[in-house]
């Protein structure tokens, strides 16, 4: 399981990943969570100057930072996909966010399949605030059904199988993942708020069998018909457990 790191100038705690993102946050003791969606995909550059103005205002660092959710065209490749990353952690790391190598914020990044943005923007953004509560808050970044302990595309599960049994392998595996990194934050699962589908199959017959018994249908289900980030992936999700969101338009 990968290591829980304390990141005390952002107020949270986050599971070590790799060089785009981390693989889950959590608050810390006197700290919540806040989201913010945006009312319409804000490209990546005007996305990041309106954070920073807003987190300025409210007197919070820029390492408050915890989380961004983002939307592209369509799916990278792998070299397009390392390409991005490096540009998005190069802001990262101005703002102060990279600390010995690692990267802490999570992160998602899907390619809607329907009306998608013409450039790659910001979908939402999670951030930390002092606030004492009784439980944490915390986050799972998007995942697929790639171990990324394996190379790509080799690793993938059940790779390039869409048949029933072929999304089912899929899907149980990127439910595990999310449990897992639950547990690795030492989260309460059974306080999840919001669990993000995204995929362009139809995943409605798991509902009974995977989701229910993993505890997923309280707050319901969000699916959103995209594509994950890099091609040959056909199934991600996310999930969260924060007690306040909000809507912006700009």
């Amino acid at each position: 399981m990968a290591k829980l790191h304390n990141f005390n100038s952002g107020g949270y705690a986050f599971l070590e990943g790799g060089f785009p993102y981390s693989q889950a946050v959590i608050a810390l003791s006197g700290f919540a969570f806040r989201r913010i969606r945006f009312g319409s995909v804000v490209p990546v550059e005007q996305g990041f100057e309106w954070i920073r103005k807003h987190l300025q205002q409210i007197n919070r660092p820029l390492t408050a930072l915890a989380a961004c959710e983002l939307r592209s065209p369509c799916a990278f490749t792998m070299d397009g996909f390392r390409g991005f990353n490096q540009s998005y952690v190069k802001v990262l790391s101005d703002w102060g966010l990279i600390q010995n190598a690692l990267n802490p914020v999570a992160r998602s990044n899907l390619a809607p399949a329907f009306s998608p943005p013409k450039v790659p923007g910001f979908y939402a953004f999670t951030y930390t605030v002092p606030e004492t509560c009784t439980d944490s808050d915390w986050l799972i970044a998007g995942s697929g059904e790639w171990p990324e302990h394996l190379t790509f595309p080799e690793g993938i599960v059940a790779r390039g199988d869409i048949s029933p049994k072929g999304m089912e392998r899929k899907v149980r595996y990127v439910v595990q993942t999310m449990q897992e990194r639950a547990q690795g934050l030492q989260a309460q699962w059974s306080r999840l708020t919001a669990a993000q589908i995204y995929t362009v199959h139809d995943f409605s017959a798991l509902i009974p069998s995977v989701f229910n018994s993993a505890g997923m249908l309280g707050p319901g289900l969000s699916w959103h018909i995209c594509n994950p980030p890099i091609q040959e992936l056909e199934f991600e999700m996310d999930a969260r457990s924060v007690q306040h969101e909000r809507v912006v338009h700009i």
